[in-house]
Formats: structure tokens, C-alpha cells, sequence
């Protein structure tokens, strides 16, 4: 069963969050004593945390990045301020997703289910062909051969893997690294596909990514 550690202050939201996250089945842990929340965290090894921005002794936006200097786990920031500029610096900071109080409940159980399955994805071992495909450490790896991808190249490798049955256009590539927080344009898309061409070029994939005109990219099996 994954576990999910509550960081907010007000007790009646968090046992309301820790009864509904139970009844899903998951196990939850809240948090009384916030002096030591990253000591509790590395103890505790959640699957994934829901964090308040308002806490006491700390702002939950500054705890986030010094929860990402230390540990790489999934973060879905969740707080009454309806501000899109807390949401994009949130964001910035390394949150996975955003949601705000009121939430529904079904709503926030479908987040936290679509984070936890992007994070299990990100962490399980991936082939293409022979390569070995490692996102954690930006590489692709055939036997003592390794080729090093840019974080936007990791993530359209790994969009066009887990779609490589069909054709993939270019709205969905840029949709899915506005999604992992990367911001770029029709032309830095095409920048980040040659480079990512010619790479795998290098080890001998040089028919690996096509181009159907007026339609998208497929990766070939």
C-alpha cells in the first residue's frame, strides 16, 4: 500500500484528508510537530505528500524547495489561496500539481492517483529496443554505450515511448512538457527533436523517430 503524509495545520482538514485518503486505501500520516518536517520525511519515506503553503514556523512554498533539494518525491501543493501566481511559482518550485480548498474530494483522489502513476512510471526500468532508458539520470544506455538527453529530450523520448503504437502530434509534446513544468515553443519542439534525432543516431537508431507530415511524430518498435 503507497503512503501519504499530510503536511497542514488545521487538524479538521487533516483528519477529514487522512479518513477520505484511508477509505481509498491508502496509508496516511499527519503531521503535528513542524520544527523537524524533513527529518520526519527521510524517517518516514512517503509515496507522496500533500502540502499546505500556510504552516506554522514555515511557508509551505520554501519547505517544498528544501524538500526537493533533499528528496525526489511527488508533492501536490494544496491551499485556500486562489492565486495563479502561487500556483505558477508552486509550480516552479517543483510541486507535481496544484489544488485548491474547497476541493472535491473525487477531484484531489484522481490528482493524487495521476501523480503517484506518473511517479511510478518515472522510477520502473523502460527499454526501446535494446536501449535502456533511464529518465532519473537523463540517459540512454546500450550495453557500455551511454547518450546523455537534455531533461526536455528525456521527456519527449519517454511521451513518444509510452505512445509508440500511434502518432503523436506536436500539440500533445508541448501539452506534456507544459505539464513537467518545462515552458517551450513550436520551434525550440523542433530544436529538442533533431538534437534528439541526431543522438540516437549516434548508437545506431537513425529510423527511430518519424515524421508524418501534417500529423505528428511515431516512435518505430
Amino acid at each position: 500500500m503507497q503512503k501519504i503524509k499530510i503536511i497542514e495545520d488545521d487538524l479538521s482538514i487533516a483528519s477529514e484528508l487522512k479518513e477520505m485518503l484511508e477509505n481509498a486505501g491508502y496509508i496516511v500520516g499527519i503531521t503535528e510537530d513542524f520544527s523537524n518536517i524533513l527529518d520526519q520525511l527521510k524517517k518516514e519515506k512517503p509515496n507522496l505528500i500533500l502540502l499546505d503553503i500556510n504552516l506554522p514556523k514555515t511557508n509551505g512554498e520554501i519547505l517544498l524547495q528544501q524538500i526537493r533539494k533533499e528528496m525526489n518525491i511527488p508533492i501536490i501543493m494544496v491551499t485556500s489561496k486562489n492565486s495563479e501566481a502561487d500556483e505558477v511559482l508552486s509550480m516552479s518550485y517543483g510541486a507535481d500539481d496544484y489544488i485548491t480548498k474547497p476541493y472535491n474530494p473525487t477531484i484531489l483522489l484522481l490528482r493524487i492517483g495521476a501523480v503517484l502513476n506518473r511517479s511510478n512510471k518515472t522510477n520502473e526500468k523502460k527499454f526501446y529496443r535494446d536501449l535502456e532508458v533511464i529518465p532519473q539520470k537523463g540517459v540512454l544506455k546500450k550495453e557500455q554505450d551511454e547518450i546523455i538527453l537534455t531533461k526536455n529530450e528525456m521527456i519527449i523520448f519517454l511521451y513518444l515511448l509510452y505512445n509508440q503504437h500511434k502518432i503523436v502530434t506536436r500539440d500533445e509534446l508541448m501539452t506534456d512538457l507544459w505539464n513537467n513544468n518545462e515552458y517551450i515553443n513550436d520551434n525550440a519542439l523542433t530544436v529538442n527533436i533533431s538534437r534528439l534525432r541526431a543522438k540516437l543516431k549516434e548508437i545506431g537508431y537513425q529510423d527511430a523517430i518519424e515524421t508524418r507530415k501534417g500529423q505528428g511524430y511515431i516512435l518505430h518498435e
